[in-house]
């Protein structure tokens, strides 16, 4: 089902001028031509073949080795385009170097141009033999052009909305009664620990999350339990993760975690004891009674506790309770074929297609009443609209007939992955890669099947992000991925999808885990292009030897943990065995404050790259982000095929000259590599980066010279201006397509205005975040009217989203600062502006009333001289943070007509309460926090006016006021409002 993407990809890059052009130069134009004329021919008859593989081992082996076939030409057509990049490369440094070194290296292009030329021509006979044997094949296995199976439209139907609501739930009313009925019961069965158990049970696919989370989420239920915690089982049933996810929703402390289980089980107890809770176990696989009896123990409440859990297996259920499950059986006809015809046409019912009724049953009856196969495929339906030979094809599909093992729903769900437009099978088989309940950020799956060559085709003027980001939308659209609870940035797949992604990917794909035994066969290892493992020390000791088999990888993945899916547990990290294994574990805080489980060791990394990488030639994926890895050998640089690096997380401190070298390099992640202190000079030399991605490199401070030539960069997220011959501003003027964010620091170093102007950041309109940073030294070194003029010319896009200007010496800002048209500004940072004292546009206009309408978040910081600034209205303003001001300044922002929600105010000269002329502007404030100010004695004058102005106050923190009469000896007070203790 794959091999038809893979070909499709080969015929393009064989059709493409530019390597014609060079086959032409190399003499091989007549081989090439004829390989793209044999793939058409096979191309032609894919479609037939697809659907007679599936009952034909026969055709499903010549499919397999065509794949293989392809994925060797592909490799053999990127070795001739990247030798005619390198030397084209090598030409231009040629122009710069002395006579005598340029005849060393012509004596050596020589040599190496005829070993080249001699190991291309083997490569291309033995390609162009295995291809004429499959040509031959083909005949004899009666594949023709469309055979007996006509072609069917599968151009793509982008869709610009979601298809369905599928938090709208059909024919489980009565499920949810009777569960309701069970957990609003006060008391429990016999129990010592007054908890009872409410098992649902069902097959894979039939609804029990959804019908666990709408009794979970009833207002009744959440008014009964005074401490509701969701945790998410999954395959792993780990009774310190677990307990771990339990006791934070418990507490609300999402940043303590337990290590000693026996400490986590007093402390959890010690919660829950006075407690009447509701905890719901999501997905249990679990049939050790031992290891259940260990988790409950400290779950002990007052009557009326009850425990959810959702699991397929009735043995799950037995283990856990002697209490009869509730059995949630498939939809009925009825209700299977309103939720079919809410997904396939946006209608109620089929009163007004009476035609599409009998294909609508007949589907139905094969779906069993499975809501996740119902919405599949009635989403695959609705991209065909009434059209009655697409609806009776997809009933009469031979995949109905296929053999896929005792997992009821993937026939169904098959049929919804074979309707996919031919170049989305090769990206979704691809997230076999990644284990169940993996939470996928869109942006780095894109950045992945670009690395991979799957979208080397788009069309007119969009990017191959854009057209990544499409393909995403049309695989969200199909219900192939859905928004994770709590981000709208992330997303998860169903177990079932997962399924289906690894049943689909076949055996070019491997996932290894400690569940895993290749048991030594080696053929195995050789036919594999993408591999990806769960960094454990058996795993890297056991396995990893056998790798150097699979001298033809293209992908090599490292999942440091598994990110799960996560509801009102907020554990995103599972251990994996690590009681049983005795591994050493680190916990490491990430910015969005949850924790993530690192399987960790000293050597084995760094050994294992030094080994690997000499052998693994084709590699275009390589991500070993959050490793322990201290440095990277120089044989990085003989990847020539490589698009995409991922070292972020890791102890890096350099990256080895040899980086240069990679030519093809599209992709290269650094993110939070706390001790890189330097990128490699030959940064110029990476002609084809497109995203380079810095953030929280605190060490680096210099950019190479030479990055303004790389003009296909997306993502620069900062710079470094230096004088002398260091990096200038004015080469950011040829980065046009700069996107998301850009900070450009060292800005008192520029002296010539002209770089300033040439950056031409107005032009960028794919930046919206922009910091501009001068030196936190105010000194007399400082031109204060050059920075003046500086700023004056780094206007930015009208677009911009965020806006930080940091210790800018100007005694004001420039007129573009403020203008009406950045009506889209949401988040403005003013920070050390020592000799700044007003605030107003170049017509004298106030900055605010004109463009900050929209804005969401003002933080001012050390402004000492802008005492004062006529607002006339933040209308938006959610979050104000004023640190290091006089009074006047926070009272004149705050007076202006906002809904703040959050106020954090910080060494506030003058301020000595909060009056009532400030309270009453402050009816949407929910957290406010005063920190430090020195003279800060009284909270408010009345308390009466504090409740009556404060009515949506939810938490107040107030640190270091030493003066506060309230607070007596403590240095803080930090008080829950909701909280009626």
């Amino acid at each position: 089902m794959v091999v038809s993407a893979v070909v499709g990809v080969l015929i393009e890059k064989l059709i493409s001028g530019p390597l014609m052009n060079l086959a032409q130069h190399e003499g091989i134009d007549t081989q090439l031509k004829k390989w793209k004329n044999d793939l058409r021919l096979i191309q032609d008859v894919l479609f037939d073949a697809d659907h007679i593989n599936i009952t034909q081992k026969a055709v499903r082996s010549w499919l397999q080795d065509l794949q293989e076939l392809a994925y060797d030409m592909e490799d053999v057509v990127d070795d001739i385009a990247t030798k005619a990049t390198k030397r084209e490369l090598n030409r231009k440094s040629d122009a710069r170097t002395s006579t005598s070194r340029k005849l060393s290296k012509s004596i050596q292009g020589v040599f190496t141009q005829y070993v080249y030329g001699r190991n291309i021509s083997s490569k291309l006979d033995e390609i162009s033999n295995r291809l004429n044997e499959l040509l031959d094949q083909k005949t004899k296995l009666g594949l023709g052009v469309y055979g007996k199976y006509k072609r069917s439209d599968y151009s793509r139907r982008w869709l610009e909305t979601s298809l369905v609501d599928v938090s709208k739930v059909l024919g489980r009313e009565e499920d949810k009664e009777a569960l309701l009925e069970k957990l609003l019961i006060l008391g429990g069965e016999a129990s010592n620990q007054n908890v009872s158990i409410l098992p649902i049970v069902g097959l894979g696919g039939v609804g029990k999350t959804t019908l666990a989370k709408l009794v979970y989420n009833d207002k009744k239920v959440k008014d009964q339990f005074e401490v509701m915690a969701w945790v998410c089982a999954s395959d792993e049933f780990n009774v310190l993760s677990i307990s771990n996810t339990i006791y934070q929703a418990v507490t609300g402390d999402e940043d303590k975690t337990f290590t000693d289980l026996n400490l986590l089980h007093v402390a959890l107890k010690t919660k829950l004891s006075q407690k009447r809770f509701l905890i719901a176990l999501d997905d249990v696989w679990n049939e050790d009674y031992k290891v259940w009896d260990t988790l409950e123990r400290p779950l002990v409440g007052v009557p009326g506790s009850k425990i959810i859990v959702t699991t397929r297996k009735m043995t799950v259920a037995s283990v856990m309770t002697t209490a009869t499950p509730h059995f949630l059986n498939p939809l009925s006809d009825e209700y299977s074929l309103s939720l079919f015809a809410k997904c396939a046409l946006h209608e109620l019912n089929f009163e007004n297609h009476p035609s599409l009724v009998p294909f609508a049953q007949g589907i139905i009856k094969k779906c069993d009443g499975l809501p996740l196969a119902l919405i599949a495929l009635g989403r695959v339906l609705s991209t065909k609209g009434n059209d009655e030979d697409e609806w009776e094809e997809l009933l009469n599909s031979e995949i109905w007939n296929s053999d896929v093992g005792s997992d009821h729903i993937l026939p169904a769900l098959k049929l919804s992955y074979y309707d996919l437009p031919c170049q989305l099978k090769q990206l979704f088989a691809y997230c076999c890669l990644f284990p169940k309940d993996y939470v996928f950020d869109k942006k780095e799956l894109v950045l992945l099947w670009m690395a991979e060559g799957f979208l080397n085709s788009p069309k007119g003027n969009m990017s191959m992000e854009s057209l990544g980001s499409r393909y995403f939308e049309e695989f969200q659209s199909r219900s192939f991925f859905q928004h994770s609870v709590d981000s709208e940035s992330e997303y998860i797949m169903h177990d079932l999808m997962n399924d289906l992604a690894i049943s689909v990917a076949g055996e070019f794909f491997c996932m290894l885990n400690e569940k895993m035994d290749l048991n030594g066969r080696i053929e195995a290892f050789e036919k594999f292009r993408y591999f990806s493992f769960i960094h454990q020390e058996d795993v890297i000791y056991r396995k990893f030897k056998e790798l150097h088999r699979a001298t033809h990888l293209r992908t090599f993945l490292e999942l440091s943990f598994i990110i799960v899916r996560r509801n009102r547990g907020y554990l995103i990290a599972l251990q994996l065995q690590l009681q049983a294994m005795s591994m050493p574990i680190k916990l490491l805080e990430h910015e969005d404050n949850f924790q993530n489980y690192f399987l960790k060791d000293n050597t084995t990394m760094d050994k294992i790259l030094v080994e690997l990488l000499p052998k693994l030639q084709f590699l275009r994926v390589l991500k070993l982000d959050n490793c322990d890895i201290t440095e990277v050998p120089p044989s990085i640089g003989s990847l020539m095929h490589i698009r995409y690096l991922n070292f972020s997380g890791t102890s890096i401190k350099r990256l080895p000259e040899q980086v240069g070298e990679l030519c093809n390099l599209q992709i290269l992640l650094l993110r939070e590599c706390h001790e890189l202190a330097s990128l490699p000079f030959g940064f110029v030399k990476l002609i084809n980066l497109r995203h380079l991605n810095l953030d929280d490199t605190a060490m680096l401070k210099k950019t190479p010279l030479g990055m303004g030539e790389l003009t296909h960069l997306h993502t620069l997220p900062k710079v470094f201006i230096e004088g002398g011959s260091g990096f200038k501003l004015s080469e950011l003027k040829h980065l046009v397509d700069l996107k998301g964010e850009l900070s450009i620091n060292g800005l008192g170093k520029v002296m010539d205005l002209i770089q300033a102007k040439d950056a031409n950041l107005q032009q960028k309109k794919g930046l919206d975040d922009i910091v501009l940073k001068w030196t936190d030294v105010f000194d007399e070194s400082r031109n204060l009217q050059a920075e003046y003029e500086v700023l004056e010319y780094l206007r930015p896009h009208c677009k911009l989203k965020k806006l930080e200007i940091l210790f800018f010496g100007g005694v004001k800002f420039p007129s573009w600062v403020g203008d009406p048209s950045f009506n889209q500004l949401r988040k403005l940072t003013l920070n050390g502006r020592r000799s700044c004292t007003q605030l107003t546009t170049g017509d004298g206009n106030n900055v605010i009333t004109g463009s900050f309408l929209n804005l969401v978040e003002l933080h001012i910081r050390d402004c000492l001289k802008l005492a004062n600034v006529s607002i006339r209205s933040l209308p938006l303003l959610e979050v104000l943070n004023i640190e290091g001001c006089f009074e006047e300044l926070l009272r004149s922002i705050i007076s202006a007509p906002s809904s703040i929600r959050k106020l954090k105010i910080t060494r506030i000269e003058g301020l000595t309460k909060l009056d009532e002329d400030v309270l009453k502007h402050l009816k949407a404030l929910e957290d406010l926090n005063i920190n430090e100010c020195d003279e800060f004695r009284y909270l408010w004058d009345s308390e009466s006016k504090a409740y009556e102005f404060l009515v949506s106050l939810h938490e107040l923190y107030v640190y270091k006021c030493n003066k506060l009469v309230s607070m007596g000896e403590k240095e803080e007070v930090s008080v829950n409002c909701r909280d009626p203790s």
